[in-house]
């Protein structure tokens, strides 16, 4: 591109030169000769008036008289009646320019210049124009290499940027050029690096998220089905076949509320279940688990409470709780639940060390974990419960417990609705 930005200014150069050169070739050359000859015609002139001037002063006419007159390379002729001609100068060998004046006294005065004066002349003139058009072409080549330059280079720039798209790197680069047409490419690249950056996030967080969240219900359907080969008792078979098939429903919630990665409550996915279900689920599912560790996971409180969200994200969240307290907890996990106003809460607890003070709150944050963990099961778990209208907190650092607040529907009966909050049985 830069060679045919410097071909294509250079010939625009040489055509204007070669037009308005060979013009001024013409016209320079037909004013020298114009000039000439108007300068042979007045110096006849100006000899013929001093020759007249002598007669009528009856003063002599030689050569000498006019040897001062007459300079340079000219040569002049004096004829007077009755005398035999003066000559003045050297008479040039070739072409001429001549000229021939008569004065009031029948004299006559001839002027002759070789024309080789005119043409050393035309000669300056066209070696002035040849250099000014060489300067002109150099200017022109040195322009049209700038200009190509700020128009190849740019361009060289957003290939660059454009293989860098292509190849998985969707940094923008945010560098302009001072090309109104080029800058609005740059824009654009700019805006799809940052639409292509978002997107790729999207996709690994997604990533992330699907193998942490397909993690747990995997081992524990690995679990139930490790179960099952082991026994040769139909009843516990089935039952064990029942629970797995549950799991591999809730496995398939988990998939599909990943994709879809948001929910509105008005859409219909967020509805009242009952929240006793889902504890008894999760403690069920993760005490093989907690009796391999030679822990304990037990649930009290309030029973019989209504909850509105999704049963499957309710569980998710619940199962990252219980998952935390195994990896980094210690003792004894317990579930209460609880209503505070319109909310019921579940609170998750354990007899572990605790949260460390300069995890507090930062404890949501993707990639923040107090061991050699992802770091990821917290912060989804509170995305889970945002998306169904509920909030994650952690309430106390040490023994560390967690309160997840969901909204619930009133009760029926006033008594119900006002029945205050009781411990219920523990369950192990």
């Amino acid at each position: 591109m830069r060679r045919r930005l410097i071909q294509s200014t250079l010939a625009v150069v040489l055509v204007v030169i070669a037009v308005f050169g060979i013009s001024l070739v013409i016209v320079e050359t037909r004013t020298i000769s114009n000039s000439a000859q108007e300068r042979v015609d007045s110096e006849a002139l100006r000899l013929a008036s001093i020759v007249d001037s002598r007669l009528l002063g009856d003063e002599k006419v030689t050569a000498a008289v006019f040897k001062a007159q007459v300079t340079g390379d000219r040569y002049a002729v004096i004829g007077i009646p009755g005398q035999p001609p003066i000559e003045v100068g050297t008479k040039p060998v070739g072409d001429v320019i001549h000229s021939t004046a008569k004065g009031e006294e029948g004299e006559t005065v001839r002027v002759e210049e070789p024309r080789s004066t005119v043409t050393r002349e035309v000669g300056r003139t066209l070696l002035i124009i040849a250099l000014v058009a060489l300067l002109a072409i150099i200017a022109a080549v040195l322009l049209a290499v700038r200009q190509a330059n700020r128009l190849a280079s740019p361009l060289t720039d957003l290939a660059e940027t454009a293989e860098r798209l292509g190849s998985g790197d969707p940094r923008p680069r945010h560098k302009r050029y001072g090309v109104p047409e080029l800058d609005r490419v740059a824009d654009v690249l700019d805006s799809s690096a940052e639409r292509i950056a978002r997107m790729l996030t999207a996709e690994r967080r997604l990533a992330a998220d699907a193998s942490h969240q397909l993690r747990t219900p995997l081992t524990a359907l690995s679990m139930r089905l490790e179960e099952i080969t082991l026994t040769d008792e139909p009843d516990t078979v089935k039952e064990e076949a029942t629970i797995a098939l549950t799991q591999v429903e809730r496995l398939t919630d988990v998939v599909e509320r990943l994709l879809t990665n948001a929910r509105d409550p008005r859409t219909g996915s967020a509805v009242s279940f009952d929240l006793d279900e889902v504890i008894q689920q999760q403690l069920a599912e993760w005490r093989p688990a907690y009796r391999s560790a030679g822990r304990a996971i037990v649930s009290s409180g309030k029973r019989h409470l209504r909850a509105v969200g999704t049963p499957g994200a309710v569980a998710q969240v619940l199962a990252a709780l219980i998952e935390n307290s195994l990896m980094h907890g210690g003792g004894t996990v317990a579930l209460r639940t609880r209503v505070t106003g319109n909310q019921a809460v579940v609170e998750v607890t354990d007899e572990g060390p605790g949260v460390p003070a300069e995890l507090g709150s930062r404890i949501f944050e993707r990639t923040i974990s107090g061991r050699n963990s992802t770091g990821i099961g917290l912060a989804v778990a509170r995305d889970l419960a945002e998306a169904d209208g509920g909030r994650l907190e952690m309430l106390q650092t040490q023994p560390p417990v967690f309160g997840l607040f969901l909204s619930r529907t009133p009760l029926k009966t006033a008594s119900q609705g006002d029945e205050p909050d009781e411990p219920g049985t523990m369950v192990r």
